[in-house]
């Protein structure tokens, strides 16, 4: 089997709604999709969404890494195409992840096949900030099959206790909270949340302080009444063993796109769960390919309710497979023999560049 074309997109994919983090607000996404297809017309996609903001790569470098390394990869067998990519991975993770998870779709691998049903829990983004408003997004997402909440916190600890204790209020009993401050927090102030919330019915509190800032997230672990859990800092298995020797951290968040592939992304579940942590799962940026596979990756290995909820975010005539990605009473269902099927006609739409690199006689 050898690689007879590659075709790279830049889409955007509006929202149903903007989505707010505490460094950016999404009005749409915009994935960065790849599509390998073999000697015999197989294809494989790969799709993955750089985020400006919660690291260095950007969208334009990202699509110049695809664009170089895209080029190069005709003629040559999976292996070695996915070997060509590793090396160079470090100069845009997110993009090489989209190139090597096609790869991995392309020859079939094995977690990505299922005989069975599948059937996995997902939370849900929680945005209302009035009293009265929050009673009624809960009953609302109660009512569409959710039983997790994540709650977005970081810009002014007081308001954000206070919420929080409105949403614990309106939840109790119903479902639980995961509290993320997306890296917002002053130590002083990360501290100062979680020493003060009441830990009923809150499964962790996420991220408080910069990625990079080890000792400040340490510091919260340490006078946290919930466990903590570090989200951007986890790139690598060391990190996952670094996390692990922190007191009061009891999660590490991992994603696809921060591994590279999907073998590395079953690696570090594996790595956490023997550090006695646990893993949490899944990128609320990601559309339907990339939610797909970590579901795959999630199925039969994790228990909790899973991140990878990006393609709900996204408005249903900006999805870009033949048969949608399914969701039914709070769950991602996957259908027996389900696979993917692009919907060209909708990604011609919804693209905004293309890149095309095959032999001339193709």
């Amino acid at each position: 089997m050898r690689i007879r074309e590659v075709t790279l997109y830049r889409a955007e994919l509006p929202l149903i709604a903007p989505y707010r983090l505490s460094y950016r607000t999404f009005e749409s996404f915009e994935p960065l999709i790849v599509e390998i297809r073999d000697e015999d017309g197989r294809e494989g996609w790969g799709e993955q969404h750089i985020s400006p903001g919660s690291s260095a790569e950007t969208r334009e470098g990202g699509w110049a890494f695809a664009r170089e390394i895209g080029e190069r990869l005709t003629g040559l067998t999976p292996q070695a195409a996915r070997d060509l990519i590793t090396v160079r991975a470090a100069e845009s993770p997110v993009a090489a992840t989209a190139l090597i998870t096609a790869i991995e779709m392309l020859e079939e691998a094995p977690v990505l096949r299922s005989g069975r049903l599948t059937r996995l829990r997902l939370l849900t983004a929680f945005g209302a900030t009035g009293r009265a408003e929050i009673e009624q997004e809960v009953e609302a997402h109660l009512a569409e099959g959710f039983r997790t909440f994540k709650i977005k916190v970081g810009q002014d600890v007081d308001a954000d206790i206070e919420r929080v204790g409105w949403v614990q209020q309106a939840a109790a009993g119903k479902a639980t909270l995961r509290i993320d401050a997306n890296r917002a927090y002053s130590r002083v102030d990360g501290c100062r949340f979680a020493a003060a919330i009441d830990p009923a019915g809150i499964e962790l509190f996420e991220q408080p302080c910069a990625a990079e800032d080890w000792d400040a997230n340490a510091a919260v672990a340490t006078v946290s009444r919930v466990p903590l859990m570090l989200d951007e800092p986890i790139c690598g298995l060391a990190d996952i063993d670094r996390a692990a020797a922190i007191p009061g951290v009891g999660l590490c968040k991992v994603k696809l796109k921060r591994f590279g592939s999907l073998s590395n992304l079953a690696a570090a579940i594996e790595r956490i769960r023997g550090a006695g942590l646990q893993a949490v799962l899944g990128d609320g940026l990601g559309a339907e390919i990339n939610c797909w596979m970590e579901a795959r990756a999630a199925d039969g290995v994790l228990d909790n309710a899973g991140e990878f909820n990006g393609y709900l975010k996204i408005r249903p005539e900006a999805r870009l497979l033949a048969d949608p990605l399914l969701f039914e009473a709070g769950e991602l269902v996957v259908p027996t023999g389900w696979w993917p099927r692009m919907d060209r006609a909708r990604l011609e739409h919804r693209t905004v560049a293309r890149e095309r690199f095959a032999p001339a006689a193709v």
